[in-house]
Order: structure tokens, then sequence, then C-alpha cells
């Protein structure tokens, strides 16, 4: 099986490296490049066509922001990871807009840098559910605020989707993982990932992150909701 290919971008020399080595030791991870801007990021992009990019939210020449809004509008192939030191940070909240795929403290484990590359790179939600529905209900509630925002998606798009794939959805953004899911609808965790798959390809969204985005922009659930 090919290794997952991932490029490190962040402007300190000692964390792209230590970040660079941690995941280069990975069996199924290759680090084919690494970057000291956003610039840089976006170009090693565009020659090695990795899995992932994890990029530092605050970088010289170009910020980890526009970078991320470039790589996911044309390279949708590569999935992004933002880094960032605080853990409700408004930069990420705009990320998240730009299609990034999610996001990692810089102090994060070994283990859970590694395991956060798999989940993004297999198309799975990146945080855990309980964080996923806290970070996604406060980046909803804070739309308003700072930085250009897309305009609200037609709750018509919903129509697309089964009464089912609605309802996954529905308990995609309340914090559910597939085998809460499966359990909920009393079906099994393949059909969950089947109703997931077909969400993400109707409403022509990267990952489960932005399903869960989307389920809060078109209103088939409302932050703070239980």
């Amino acid at each position: 099986m090919r290794p997952i290919r991932v490029v490190v971008a962040d402007d300190q020399e000692l964390v792209r490296a230590g970040f660079g080595m941690i995941l280069d030791a990975q069996p199924d991870i290759e680090v084919v490049a690494e970057a000291a801007d956003g610039a840089e990021a976006v170009e090693a992009v565009r020659v090695h066509a990795p899995d992932v990019l994890l990029l530092d939210v605050r970088m010289p020449v170009m910020d980890g922001l526009e970078a991320a809004r470039r790589v996911c509008a044309d390279y949708p192939g590569t999935k992004v990871i933002m880094l960032t030191t605080f853990d409700i940070d408004d930069y990420v909240f705009d990320a998240l807009y730009a299609g990034a795929s999610g996001f990692l403290l810089k102090d994060v484990r070994r283990d859970d840098l590694a395991h956060g590359v798999r989940m993004v790179a297999s198309g799975e939600a990146l945080l855990a559910p309980s964080v996923t529905r806290r970070l996604i209900g406060e980046f909803a509630a804070r739309r308003p605020g700072s930085g250009e925002r897309p305009a609200r998606p037609p709750s018509r798009l919903l129509e697309q989707l089964t009464a089912r794939e609605r309802e996954t959805l529905v308990l995609l953004a309340r914090g559910l993982s597939n085998a809460e899911i499966a359990a909920e609808l009393v079906v099994s965790e393949h059909t969950v990932k089947t109703h997931v798959s077909n969400v993400l390809a109707k409403l022509g969204l990267r990952d489960r992150v932005h399903a869960v985005v989307f389920a809060y922009e078109a209103g088939a659930v409302v932050a703070g909701e239980g």
C-alpha cells in the first residue's frame, strides 16, 4: 500500500524538522517536502501532490490562511491540517471556511500527530466527536465576525438527500461517531459509512468536518442544540 504523502509547513525550523522526523518514522507515512512559509507550501503541494499538508497558521511571505485557501481551491486532492498554538483561534475558523480539514495544536503528542494525519488522509473527522461539536458550534456562532465568509448555503441543497442521509448529517453535526450513529439508526457501521459518502458526494463536500460545517450553515442543526 502506498504511504500517506505529507508536506510539513512551519516557519520554525525546529518545529518543522521535529514533525517531519516523527511522521517519517511511521511505516505508512512519508514526508515528501518541508516549507518555511505559505508560498513555499503552495509550491510544494503543486510539485509533490501530497495527501496531507500540515500548515502553520502564522507564517511569513504568505500566511497559512491564504495558503490554505489556495491549496483547497487548486489542489482538492490534498487535505489541509492547520497547526496552531491556540485551541480556539480565529484564524482556525477562517481556515475551516477556506477548506481546511481540521487542526492540531503544536504541542500535540507524537502518536496523536500521526493518528491525525491518518484520519484526515482517510477522510474521517480529525477531532474527537465531542471536540468537533464544541469547535464547530463555536465556529458557527462566530460566523458574523472578522474575515470574509461565504453566503449561507441554500437549505434546498438538503433536498438532494434521502431522509436517512439527512438523519446521518444531523447526527454527524451533533458530534456522534460512526458507531454511535449506527446505534442511533439501528444499522451497521458499513451502512453509516455509505450514507456519509453519499452525503459528501451529493453536497460536494470535502470530508466529514465540512459536512458538519454545512449542517450548521444550511440550518439543518443549530449551534448549541442538544
